[in-house]
């Protein structure tokens, strides 16, 4: 059975997307709606943290050695040494009550991120992906939760869910021109307590997938079974990735948000950063491809 550890109890309203970092050993994570960045070296009781100027959804490490934030306002480079935050572009400023949510780099560099609209909750989100040359493509509309987005070892199959249809979707996915195509149900939890939220995925093709609201993360293989459960002591696990030295540490985000007040009486470790040695090698994300 896994042990999961509690890392730093960081009581995150919406704490997501964790994302471990090989060149400076470090996980970072994220607090979507009381916004930060949250850097955590294991070994050190220090946590930094950068506070932002409005909700992020997701974030990425690029190949010049800094990191793209997915804001409310649009995509923005985040200087580490400085703190310094640089506006790239926003994907959708037309729709000013969107926002970004899941986002994660493809094999190859492409960034792909999901927005949503996050008040009134109806799909007018659209999952794009976006190139170092600052072009973005909008590959799937009428989203409302965009999530699980990953990609097999190989990067031929990418995973992605629409959160409130309560399924996981797979897609074929051509590397050369960045494009999913063929998509099929992968897993279908409409008997499920919980909901699909963030993914990753292991060298051995498997999928590890945050189950929010029912307090779990699941291992699935590449066909679709259910392979291994890890319960945690709070209910809102949000997402996973893969980190530490032997990439076989599965980093857990979990969140305080829409837990009453006697739910979190019950759950004090809500909104933490857990963690767990699940014995497997995970894959690190792949840098987002700057233009030189």
């Amino acid at each position: 059975m896994s042990v999961v550890h509690v890392v730093v109890e960081s009581a995150n309203r919406l704490g997501e997307v964790p994302l471990w970092s090989p060149s400076r050993k470090s996980l970072f994570w994220i607090d979507v709606h009381k916004p930060a960045l949250h850097a955590y070296t294991p070994g050190s009781a220090a946590v930094r943290t950068f506070p932002l100027p409005a909700s992020i959804g997701s974030f990425c490490e690029t190949s010049k050695g800094r990191l793209m934030l997915a804001l409310k306002s649009g995509l923005h480079f985040l200087d580490l040494e400085t703190g310094g935050l640089q506006a790239w572009f926003d994907l959708e400023p037309g729709l000013p009550n969107n926002r970004l949510n899941d986002g994660k780099c493809d094999r190859q560099g492409r960034f792909w991120v999901g927005s949503m609209n996050d008040g009134d909750r109806i799909p007018t989100g659209t999952l794009y992906s976006v190139l170092g040359n600052g072009k973005s493509i909008g590959h799937l509309s009428g989203i409302t939760i965009p999530n699980s987005l990953a990609w097999s070892p190989d990067g031929k199959k990418m995973y992605f869910a629409d959160t409130p249809a309560k399924s996981i979707q797979v897609f074929d996915f051509d590397t050369d021109d960045g494009v999913p195509y063929n998509p099929r149900t992968f897993l279908d939890m409409s008997s499920h307590a919980g909901r699909p939220d963030g993914a990753t995925v292991d060298t051995e093709g498997c999928l590890w997938s945050a189950h929010i609201h029912a307090g779990q993360v699941v291992r699935y293989t590449p066909q679709g079974r259910l392979d291994r459960i890890i319960q945690l002591p709070v209910t809102g696990v949000t997402s996973c990735a893969f980190g530490g030295d032997r990439c076989e540490t599965l980093f857990i985000t979990t969140a305080t948000q829409g837990l009453t007040e006697q739910a979190l009486r019950e759950q004090p470790l809500a909104g933490a950063l857990f963690a767990v040695n699940t014995g497997v090698s995970g894959m690190c994300d792949t840098p987002f491809a700057e233009a030189s």
